[in-house]
């Protein structure tokens, strides 16, 4: 993982720094205590006139910033908070990023990122010097003391978040050089600070806030189906499609949704239009899926298009706008796509850019039938750098005005975020993507796992978590099949087969088969370890066991009375125990364990 030479420092340094031993609640004393910060566009600090104010009820802050005097003022950010050289640098963290992929653990002195694309070096979100921007959630675990939870529990108009180094933490709030007219102020999003020893209590009252401003989108149950991405990519076919929509139907007829993934339009942003896939006839596709069942599912990235679509030929005037006037590359800015690239983007604060989304989704849902969108790339509708069609507007409300227009034309269908900001998304999707793709190798496994595992307690709280496709085939060992299998059912969402299920085997469609339907609820485990994770679920208390090591480890299972324990997936007797268990895994291996009271 690569880890940030810009936050080491001196070894005498680092051991004077790690001799501070504050506690908790004297770090967040001090964040409640410390004095803002304003800044102006220009980077100065603002003028006295400017005043920021604090109402903190119990852990919940609300903060507003407000212009006393008579002149009107740009503003860049705000520093609502600093806490310096309290927690030892040395204590470990988790923070959240602003968009989907990126995810922060390690220590202050030491961050690592658990994946490949970062806020800042792949998404250019600009941090300053010498701190590192993390967003929305940091979790803090210093040694012999209660775990520290900041979050925000809102995400309404402004970007939040942490600017975090080896020894200081500030809580900061972006906004984007708005003009401050005098007499008028800024509602910012609300600041929750809370220490405990049992983390996943924070979580329940940091989950319940957030609840209560972001009302979660309703959908009973975690979606099951099948993603012909991860098998044929953009070249798959009719046939490839039909194929596999029988075998799922004489098979494993609980994968419900059937979903065509990137490929079957001609440019980003065509959406309508027939491309070469499918001979050009989409919805035949998705008609026969009906026909036989099943519902049809569909990739979308609404919010950005390429520069020979229709969209980008006919209506620059819906384009966020670069300084000149003209419409912004993305890659100018931030990272300019994957395919067809440079992409420019939708401006979701232009009512014309409304309407069309709105009547996008509507088509697609009433005429083409289509009840599940995965959305992707939608990070772009909140992307930075840009000028928008609303000048007063922020890019989180750019992205969630786009995202309100969906949800009108989509109705009653289920919205997959993917790719998306995260905070910015809350109350407007039913499932969020929780990792980075999936691919046939170890080292995606693990570090996608891990991914997953950091956010599994947002499942069946804020949404439902989508781990990405569960993959059974290919040529790895068997043991990394079965952990990446005993993972994602530990997270309890949705479960969507990437296979071209025509190839699986009979043991590996047995997997498949037992996996569903997802238990709604995460797997919980004791630390950071993720090594065992106790779960109930329909079938009756379960135990996960994953050995993220190569060689073998032993696992130490506690049990609160006498179980039988039995192999979830085979069905296989392992024995009688109570008390304790010890079970021997081999590298890279996961189980999934039924235990069954006995007396």
């Amino acid at each position: 993982m690569k880890k940030y030479s810009w936050f080491l420092i001196p070894c005498l340094l680092l051991g004077i720094i790690n001799t501070w031993a504050g506690t908790p609640g004297q770090f967040v004393q001090a964040l409640k205590s410390s004095t803002p910060l304003v800044y102006t566009a220009d980077g100065r600090i603002a003028p006295d006139y400017i005043k920021v104010i604090r109402n903190w009820k119990n852990d919940q802050c609300e903060i507003r910033i407000v212009n006393t005097g008579s002149m009107p003022l740009r503003l860049k950010e705000v520093v609502t908070g600093i806490a310096g050289k309290i927690l030892p640098s040395t204590t470990p963290f988790y923070a959240e990023g602003f968009q989907m992929l990126t995810q922060t653990a390690g220590t202050l002195a030491h961050p690592e990122t658990l994946g490949n694309y970062t806020d800042a070096g792949h998404y250019k979100i600009p941090q300053p010097e010498g701190y590192m921007a993390v967003y929305n959630l940091l979790r803090l675990y210093p040694a012999n003391g209660d775990q520290v939870l900041l979050g925000y529990t809102s995400s309404r108009r402004f970007v939040s978040k942490f600017y975090i180094s080896a020894d200081t933490i500030k809580t900061v709030t972006d906004l984007e050089s708005l003009e401050l007219a005098p007499g008028t102020g800024f509602n910012l999003e609300e600041l929750m600070m809370i220490t405990g020893r049992d983390g996943n209590v924070l979580l329940d009252r940091f989950a319940a806030r957030i609840q209560e401003h972001h009302p979660r989108l309703q959908s009973k149950q975690p979606p099951t189906g099948w993603c012909s991405w991860y098998c044929f990519g953009p070249k798959v076919t009719a046939q490839n499609i039909y194929d596999n929509l029988d075998y799922i139907k004489n098979n494993i007829p609980a994968l419900k949704y059937i979903q065509v993934d990137d490929g079957y339009q001609p440019h980003m942003g065509d959406w309508l239009e027939s491309g070469n896939s499918f001979g050009g006839n989409v919805q035949q596709v998705l008609h026969t899926i009906r026909e036989k069942g099943f519902e049809p599912a569909i990739w979308v990235a609404p919010f950005i298009c390429d520069s020979n679509s229709a969209i980008y030929r006919n209506h620059k005037d819906w384009l966020v706008k670069d300084a000149s006037g003209a419409p912004l590359r993305s890659d100018l800015v931030t990272f300019g796509g994957w395919r067809l690239k440079p992409w420019y983007v939708l401006d979701g604060t232009n009512p014309a850019v409304q309407q069309h989304l709105e009547q996008l989704f509507r088509t697609m849902r009433n005429e083409w039938g289509v009840t599940y969108f995965k959305l992707d790339a939608n990070f772009w509708g909140a992307i930075h750098g840009g000028h928008f069609y609303d000048a007063r507007a922020t890019r989180v409300e750019a992205y969630r005005r786009g995202m309100e227009a969906i949800l009108k034309g989509s109705r009653d269908a289920f919205i997959l975020g993917c790719n998306h900001p995260l905070w910015p998304s809350l109350g407007l999707i039913h499932g969020s993507r929780s990792s980075m793709d999936i691919k046939r190798s170890w080292s995606v496994f693990e570090r996608s796992g891990r991914e997953n595992l950091y956010r599994a307690w947002q499942n069946g709280r804020l949404w439902w978590n989508d781990p990405d496709c569960l993959v059974l085939t290919g040529n790895m060992p068997g043991n990394e099949f079965n952990f990446h299998a005993a993972l994602l059912y530990a997270t309890g969402g949705m479960l969507l087969s990437g296979d071209d299920l025509t190839k699986i085997s009979q043991e590996r469609l047995h997997v498949l088969r037992k996996a569903l339907p997802p238990a709604a609820k995460a797997a919980a485990f004791e630390g950071t370890g993720f090594e065992v994770g106790q779960l109930t679920t329909t079938a009756g208390k379960q135990v996960i066991l994953l050995n993220w090591q190569s060689s073998s480890k032993k696992l130490t299972v506690k049990l609160d009375q006498r179980y039988q324990v039995s192999d979830y997936w085979t069905g296989a007797d392992l024995g009688i125990y109570n008390g304790s268990f010890v079970m021997d895994l081999a590298g890279h291996d996961g189980r999934v364990l039924l235990l069954t009271p006995k007396k």
